[in-house]
């Protein structure tokens, strides 16, 4: 077991103020406390470079902003489901180990109110990210951009949101309208 060994001439009030300045990002890797002898730790203040910048998943905005370039089909959609996200979700949406996401009805305000897509998501695009970024649990980010459009057509499809018939790309996903958009008070404008 290791012991916290504070500085020679370092007071425990100035020992605070320095963990509550290193915690809330304020230094920089360069800086010295030559007062002192400490140096803040290497990794705070560190830039990013642009490879481990293309490496990280886009950031989808509801306005659409951010997402990639294909499409997809409710029917591509039905099959990877049924591969992909029925063993935790259900054969038809209806919820298992994870949640509901067809169908569910009933106010928000209800303690027991069915948060599904199509009664609590406030935008299409949402889906989008969220699949993107954490599904399938086991091995989240490795579906394609089509891939991604495709399990989104086949889920708002089911849901009443989307024409089946229809590809399913940025412009349109960005443009459906969730029933729920305006069920959240907005902070910003």
């Amino acid at each position: 077991m290791s012991t916290l060994k504070i500085p020679r001439g370092l007071s425990l009030n100035r020992m605070v103020l320095l963990s509550l300045w290193i915690l809330g990002g304020a230094l920089s890797s360069s800086s010295v406390y030559a007062d002192d002898g400490l140096m803040a730790p290497s990794w705070l203040g560190q830039t990013l470079k642009a490879a481990d910048l293309a490496a990280l998943t886009p950031i989808i905005f509801p306005s659409g902003k951010g997402l990639p370039a294909g499409q997809g089909t409710a029917e591509q959609g039905a099959v990877l489901y049924q591969s992909q996200c029925a063993s935790c979700h259900g054969r038809k949406g209806e919820g298992g180990t994870a949640q509901e996401l067809i169908g569910g009805q009933g106010p928000l305000s209800a303690p027991d109110a069915d948060k599904t897509l199509l009664t609590y998501w406030p935008y299409a695009t949402t889906l989008f990210d969220n699949i993107m970024r954490s599904m399938p649990p086991a091995a989240p980010g490795h579906l394609s951009a089509d891939e991604l459009y495709a399990l989104c057509a086949y889920l708002l499809s089911e849901n009443g949101l989307w024409d089946r018939r229809q590809p399913l790309a940025a412009k349109e996903l960005a443009a459906i309208a969730m029933p729920n958009r305006n069920g959240f008070i907005r902070k910003y404008p």
